[in-house]
């Protein structure tokens, strides 16, 4: 090793920090199909004042979206050392044999429109309920699926449950919104499709299969229209965020390619997929 190459590795091992911030978000639930309910949206955490070690490597894994096939899934926890955000749950699906009722996750997914109350809850501190929905003529609105920072909506005979919106953070160097739910979709072209929640959750659809949710906002699916009965979308993949002072030393090293970037007086590591850091 040259002099040069032991002055940047001595470098970045110095002056490590002491503690840093971080946002974990979830992967979101898939949408229900045949007037199915929205997606949950993937568990949303963030705090400050985390306590780090140097010399030890931090593991970082980035929850995938649920898939929309027959019956819909939860999305994919996501981690950061110690803190684990829960994936959202799927929507209800009307499509699946048997039929499923939504599920519970980081927030839960909406139901379907004949298992009226059979939404999901969230994750205590990550994300809340998806809605009910109505098994009534002539649009049989399903239920939306819960966000970060509220339920899901209900679903009446002509309109379906809107998603819950999602929270926004500015750990990234700009305000963005995570972990929206998905729309709840509706039976029948005269129907009124629930639209996603802020943060990344899909709509739902009144003539053919939800929207996906969001990648790297954990936005949960919409749910898919009965008439004739399409599935719901997929969920969207989640995210892992960290941040702290700049005048504290780069990582020492870093897995999974994340983003580095420096704004506002904090260096900032974004993960999109899984990896690792070492300071």
């Amino acid at each position: 090793m040259t002099i040069q190459q032991m002055f940047f590795a001595v470098a970045a091992g110095a002056n490590p920090p002491p503690t840093v911030e971080y946002l974990v978000v979830a992967g979101g639930g898939a949408g229900g199909g045949r007037s199915g309910g929205g997606g949950g949206a993937g568990g949303y955490r963030t705090a400050s004042g985390f306590s780090v070690t140097a010399g030890s490597a931090i593991t970082v894994t980035v929850g995938g979206g649920g898939s929309a096939a027959q019956p819909p899934s939860n999305g994919s926890n996501s981690v950061f050392s110690t803190i684990t955000s829960t994936g959202g749950g799927a929507g209800g699906s009307a499509k699946a044999s048997p039929r499923t009722a939504g599920k519970n996750g980081g927030s839960g997914g909406g139901a379907n429109y004949d298992q009226a109350s059979s939404f999901g809850t969230g994750a205590s501190g990550q994300g809340n309920n998806g809605g009910s929905s109505v098994d009534a003529s002539p649009n049989y609105g399903g239920g939306g699926g819960g966000g970060a920072s509220a339920v899901g909506g209900n679903g009446t005979s002509t309109v379906a449950g809107n998603g819950g919106n999602g929270t926004a953070s500015s750990i990234s160097g700009s305000s963005v919104t995570y972990a929206g739910g998905g729309g709840g979709g509706t039976y029948g072209g005269t129907g009124t499709p629930g639209v996603g929640g802020t943060g990344g959750g899909g709509n739902g659809d009144k003539n053919g299969a939800g929207a996906n949710g969001i990648d790297e906002r954990g936005g949960g699916g919409g749910g898919g229209s009965g008439n004739p009965d399409y599935d719901g979308g997929a969920g969207g993949s989640g995210i892992v965020i960290i941040r702290y002072a700049d005048t504290y030393a780069d990582a020492a090293s870093t897995t999974g390619s994340p983003t580095f970037t420096t704004s506002g007086g904090y260096k900032i590591y974004k993960w999109t997929g899984s990896g690792s850091i070492t300071f």
